[in-house]
Formats: C-alpha cells, structure tokens, sequence
C-alpha cells in the first residue's frame, strides 16, 4: 500500500481528483469527515491530509512513501527527499516587491519581510547583500507600506494584491508549481508501484 500525503485545499482536492481519475480513488474522502486518513485497501492506497507546509516533513521522515508540494513549500522546508514530477498546478512565482519608487541603498542592511525566510536569505546570500530578515504569517504587502521593511520576498500569481496596494515587482527569481514528492527509502524498496504512480500521474496531468 501506497501511503500519499496529500496538502489540505485546493490543490490536494485537485491531486485528488486526479489521483482517484487513474485508480487510486478513495470514496470514503468524499464523505463528511474529520478524520485524516483514509485508506482503500482495493486500490492499495492511503491518504494523509495534512497541512501544506507539513507535507515535505512527513514524506522525509517516512510517514508517507510519495506527496504533493508546492514548490515554495519543498524548497523552504530543505527536505531530503526526491521529486519526481512537475504537476503543473497552481503556476506562480517568488518574487521581491517594494513601494512603487523604492530606491535601493547599497551602503546598509535591506530589511526584508517574508513567511520564506530560507528562500529569502538564500537569494541574498547569492547577491552578495546584506539583509535583516523581517518573518510575518501573513498580510506581508503591509510591512514596507508601514515601514517596517524595505522589500518583501513573497509568492506573486497575478500580481493584482501587490497593484492595489501600490507594490511593485522588483525582481522575479522562482517559478513555482506543485510537485510530486518521494521519499528515499520508500523509492528504493517501492520503486514499481511509485514510478507507476508518477507514469499515470504524467500522463493524466498531460491530457
């Protein structure tokens, strides 16, 4: 049986969808439920719903054999795990935005605010620059509106939150999308039945 961490939400929903489209369909999700597995032993398949952001650590640390991550959310979290495949879902990209007429000084510390800290230091680190790393949950686009940072570093789709509140994209250094997650050891002792999955999966997400 294969054990797949599925995030909370719409693109879980949709992974799902698909999922369940190839054979690996759970009737029981469809229910009104609390519960957070969910097993069909016919179609050798358990589901995990976790949190999104939870879902690269149950994969690496063997509680799930395969997952589904945003690519934000894999490459934040540092796991150890391998991907496999690129679903195409929920394209976006991470981008560094500021106040409209910002002008960057060279001569001090950039403040930075961000929910990704890791990304946000890692592009830095690369650029050579020196930053203060503001980490906020949430309504990131208030912190250089307020004064609290300088620039914020955060996922960009349509750019529309970023326009309404007078931002603008400085700077666009990751395509993101979801992508299908393995563990290692899993990948090595249920190499068949995961690359069967990650066959039908590309196959389904092409058509």
């Amino acid at each position: 049986m294969l054990t797949v961490a599925l995030p909370k939400g719409r693109l879980g929903d949709r992974v799902f969808e698909l999922l369940a489209q190839i054979g690996y369909d759970c009737p029981e999700m469809r229910e009104e439920s609390r519960k957070l597995v969910f097993e069909n032993p016919a179609a050798g398949v358990r589901y995990l719903q976790v949190k999104p952001t939870d879902v690269p650590v149950y994969v690496e640390r063997g509680a799930a054999d395969v997952g589904i991550a945003g690519k934000d959310v894999l490459t934040e979290s540092g796991a150890a795990v391998y991907e496999l495949l690129d679903l195409g879902f929920g394209r976006c990209r991470m981008a560094v935005a500021a106040p409209r007429g910002f002008q960057e000084n060279p001569d001090r510390t950039l403040r930075v605010a961000t929910k990704f800290v890791n990304i946000a230091r890692a592009y830095y680190a690369q650029k050579g620059r020196s930053i203060d790393i503001i980490p906020l949950h949430g309504s990131i686009e208030l912190a250089p509106i307020m004064g609290l940072s300088d620039v914020i570093v955060d996922i960009v789709e349509s750019g529309n939150t970023l326009k309404e509140n007078d931002l603008v994209i400085l700077e666009e250094f990751m395509p993101i999308s979801a992508r299908l997650i393995a563990n290692r050891s899993a990948y090595q002792f249920k190499k068949d039945s995961i690359l069967n999955l990650c066959e039908q999966v590309k196959g389904a997400a092409l058509t």
